[in-house]
């Protein structure tokens, strides 16, 4: 889990430790279930918030895919990722995780999606960027692209090493990637940061 950026599936450590897959996946579970950092200290200056969706019986992208689960993504530059399941994108939603995770007063920055329209009245320096008109960046700050980037690597972890994950597991799944995202840069090998958290758990 900790030497590659996709993870690996239960069935390579079925056949690497000649466990069943059963406990196999139990383990990958156990160590998923450790590796969720809790409530962050409150992101702030420059925060992008985005979203994306996942699995689902049938092909599809964006917001009408039917059957996809919800996966927010909050990161603050130079800083945390703060990733989280949710129920949809409605306003109702999207505003009250903004405002636990990112402390008043900072810009944020998402995409054209409505139900972002109120955080300038909720304290924050909102900006939009309109994928859209194909527009990725406004004023040279406003852009979601590393978010977006974490997505990308989560997707290719999922399609290549597990195929598909079920609703139920998948925040599981998303502490594995934001961890390894937000240790990315440690001095020590990912080995012995995943290592550190599962013991601290």
């Amino acid at each position: 889990m900790s030497s590659t950026r996709t993870g690996v599936s239960a069935k390579w450590l079925q056949r690497s430790t000649g466990v069943t897959y059963k406990t196999a996946w139990r383990m990958f579970k156990q160590i998923r279930s450790m590796l969720d950092e809790g409530q962050p200290a409150p992101l702030r200056g420059m925060v992008e918030v985005d979203e994306t969706y996942i699995g689902g019986k049938r092909h599809g992208q964006g917001r009408g895919a039917v059957g996809k689960a919800v996966v927010v993504g909050l990161f603050q530059r130079e800083g945390k990722l703060v990733a989280r399941v949710a129920p949809d994108v409605k306003l109702r939603t999207l505003q009250p995780m903004v405002e636990k995770y990112v402390k008043k007063g900072s810009a944020v920055f998402t995409d054209e999606l409505h139900s972002y329209g109120r955080l300038n009245q909720r304290g924050y320096a909102h900006m939009r960027v309109n994928h859209r008109a194909k527009k990725w960046v406004v004023e040279v700050v406003a852009h979601v692209n590393n978010v977006e980037s974490f997505w990308g690597n989560m997707k290719r972890g999922i399609d290549g090493a597990h195929h598909v994950i079920g609703t139920k597991y998948l925040q599981l799944y998303v502490d594995e990637w934001a961890f390894r995202f937000n240790h990315r840069r440690d001095e020590m090998p990912m080995f012995w940061s995943m290592l550190s958290q599962v013991a601290s758990a």
